[in-house]
């Protein structure tokens, strides 16, 4: 039996208009006009890419710090000792350790939203991958999260950066920022990761690289993008 959909999301339904794709500033307009919960909603840039998921030739993945930021309070936690870890704690990292702290996530503990890591430290993190991994906060060189210049990375995180990583179905998807935000912030920031995902195209992928992007804002229905804002050659 289907689920019922709330009262909201059937309103916000209503305001799409079915077969019918959207440029990306008539889709922020749209999304920003759906009702309003008693929050203030993250608004998403969702992907369907043409890429074969099981071959790592085809994996897609990357970061793009947004020119106006996500709104959202990142919490950071830094695996680092010495002068990485000081530089981390000043940049305003919440979490800042090296032995202690992976003892901590070995017991459970995942209450922050990026890891960051040294190279030097990389070798003692990867034994609590299988706590990392699955929540998707592994430090990864490919998004700038292992570094020797752990302050850059935390200011750089905290300033908007998104990191991205393609699912096991095809799909990529990244907060854009809040339903609050202006039209313009939202359209830039949104157009920032479309053109991240375009570049992270890999050279093994064939065809139609991006088949569809949607915009939506929590517990809400996804507006269709036209093509000619994620066209690839």
């Amino acid at each position: 039996m289907a689920k019922q959909r709330s009262k909201r999301y059937q309103k916000a339904a209503a305001l799409v208009e079915g077969g019918k794709t959207y440029g990306l500033d008539e889709a922020v307009a749209a999304v920003k006009k759906f009702p309003a919960p008693k929050f203030d909603p993250t608004v998403t840039v969702s992907f369907h890419l043409g890429v074969d998921p099981r071959k790592s030739d085809q994996m897609v993945r990357g970061s793009v710090s947004l020119p106006h930021g996500t709104g959202k309070n990142v919490r950071v936690a830094v695996f680092a000792a010495g002068a990485a870890a000081d530089a981390a704690t000043q940049a305003g990292a919440e979490h800042v350790g090296f032995e202690e702290l992976i003892k901590k996530v070995q017991e459970g503990f995942t209450d922050f939203d990026v890891a960051i890591a040294t190279p030097e430290a990389m070798t003692e993190v990867r034994k609590i991958a299988r706590v990392l991994g699955p929540r998707g906060l592994m430090p990864n060189p490919k998004t700038g999260t292992v570094t020797d210049d752990t302050a850059k990375a935390v200011k750089e995180v905290k300033a908007g950066r998104i990191d991205y990583k393609l699912d096991k179905n095809g799909n990529i998807a990244g907060a854009v920022g809040r339903a609050s935000f202006e039209d313009k912030a939202l359209v830039e920031n949104a157009q920032a990761f479309i053109d991240s995902v375009i570049k992270a195209k890999p050279p093994a992928a064939k065809g139609n690289f991006i088949r569809s992007v949607t915009v939506t804002a929590a517990m809400s229905p996804g507006v269709p993008i036209e093509s000619n804002v994620f066209a690839t050659i």
